[in-house]
């Protein structure tokens, strides 16, 4: 039994050919644009998804304990008188970013509750 003409030679080369170029042209467009993702990626996607939800829901807490603090016009001043790059610092020092069962500030969250006390998001 003899393999079809097919499938010898020139032509067989070209299937190969034309089956590889359609491999690497559909992990292309699949990976570049139908939203294909390899398991690390859609895992760091959602990480950094959670990372900033926990950001907004704890914010506010952070600005609340900030403006019930005894000397909340004091702070505000000194707050406003650090560089902008450090005021985030000034805010877990001081703790108001530290929530029960951590031991560390979330930097995230001094970051953005510094931000709202400046007056420049909410």
């Amino acid at each position: 039994m003899e393999c079809p003409e097919m499938l010898q030679g020139e032509s067989l080369t070209r299937i190969i050919q034309g089956t590889i170029f359609g491999v690497i042209a559909t992990a292309f467009v699949g990976f570049n644009y139908a939203g294909w993702s390899l398991e690390s990626t859609a895992d760091k996607m959602a990480l950094e998804k959670v990372q900033l939800a926990v950001i907004a829901a704890l914010t506010p807490i952070c600005v609340e304990k900030f403006q019930s603090s005894s000397e909340v016009k004091e702070n505000l001043v000194k707050l406003k008188a650090i560089q902008t790059w450090k005021q985030d610092t000034f805010i877990e020092q001081a703790g108001w970013a530290t929530f029960a069962g951590n031991d560390k500030a979330n930097a995230g969250v001094a970051r953005a509750c510094a931000l709202v006390l400046n007056g420049e998001t909410k």
